[in-house]
């Protein structure tokens, strides 16, 4: 099958700094696409290599099975939403949805239409003859999508689209994109630090560090089987078993990763306590509270729900999980 995006062996270099470096990538037809990491991790640069704003230094791209390299963003098949949005002020909704249309000689009647139509699939209908100005941010970020999809690219790109948006409205926006992605059936790829956005839209995710990729998988994959130490710290905060600790639990020495919320947390007289310990943090945060516990120098997390007769800072406390819950990783990185 021929891939919607493929990178080979693309590096990006800035002098001696290496943006990206040796990405091998694959992004399906119809799929969204996840790229995950923190700021200065390389998933940006690897956006603007497939969107033509930047070249790679070696490596190739293809985009449908059509290499790209040297190809200029406007002869591409692809469109990019920005976190700003970018739209002009002078200009009122419908223009700045048709303005790609405009610039292609597209006749004025035709590409009204078309962009009414985008506006429609946004649920931006008769908002038209207002100016950028009069919006607020989520339907800014909407008229930006519309004029991204106007053209019918075969894949959009998405950096950071959400990032300027209040909590409330940033999830709204997550069930609206997915929902609108399904609905188009176009290639997605969406780039983010956030990890709860990463997880709650994408069908696979790719997580960056340090201009390379260090997992592709599914959300769950990631979530549950990381393999390396930064992923399974980057995504969702897990507690980081270092191997001396893992091997008087399991008798196996190995780097192993247990989420929070796989923790139970007992009282410290509880016989089937695997371990125990000291409340040392407790942080409340509405539906959960989060528990900070020394274990002879070892500090562990646990998610638990929220109670009013959970332990207080100072208490001892036994721990049990699951022993599938403890998940060993496949490199120390």
């Amino acid at each position: 099958m021929t891939q919607a995006v493929s990178l080979k062996q693309v590096s990006r270099h800035f002098g001696t700094v290496r943006a990206i470096d040796d990405v091998d990538l694959e992004v399906a037809p119809g799929e969204f696409f996840a790229m995950l990491g923190p700021s200065g991790s390389g998933k940006t640069t690897c956006l603007r290599l497939i969107a033509g704003f930047e070249q790679p230094s070696s490596g190739h791209i293809s985009i449908f099975g059509e290499a790209v390299e040297g190809v200029p963003p406007y002869r591409r098949n692809v469109n990019t939403v920005f976190q700003d949005y970018a739209l002009f002020p002078h200009m009122n909704v419908r223009d700045n949805v048709a303005f790609s249309l405009m610039l292609r000689k597209v006749e004025r009647a035709e590409r009204y239409r078309a962009a009414e139509a985008a506006l429609e699939m946004v649920r931006l209908s008769g908002y038209g003859d207002r100016r950028p100005g009069q919006l607020s941010g989520g339907q800014r970020q909407r008229v930006a999508l519309a004029r991204a999809i106007v053209n019918k690219p075969r894949v959009l790109l998405l950096d950071e689209p959400l990032g300027a948006l209040d909590l409330k409205l940033r999830e709204q926006m997550q069930e609206e994109l997915k929902a609108l992605q399904k609905q188009l059936g176009i290639t997605f790829i969406f780039v983010t630090h956030d990890q709860g956005e990463a997880l709650s839209m994408a069908d696979r995710v790719a997580v960056f560090n340090t201009g390379r990729i260090m997992q592709v998988g599914t959300p769950e994959d990631i979530y549950r089987r990381p393999k390396t130490r930064f992923v399974a710290d980057f995504v969702g905060s897990s507690n980081v078993l270092p191997p001396g600790f893992v091997e008087a639990l399991t008798g196996t020495r190995r780097w192993a990763s247990l989420r929070p919320e796989a923790v139970t947390v007992t009282r410290a007289a509880d016989a089937m306590a695997h371990l125990r310990g000291t409340i040392v943090a407790r942080s409340y945060m509405g539906s959960t509270t989060r528990l900070g516990i020394d274990l002879n120098g070892q500090r562990l997390t646990a998610v638990v729900a929220a109670s009013d007769e959970l332990p207080q800072e100072g208490d001892g406390v036994g721990l049990t999980f699951a022993s599938e819950a403890l998940h060993f990783m496949e490199s120390e990185a």
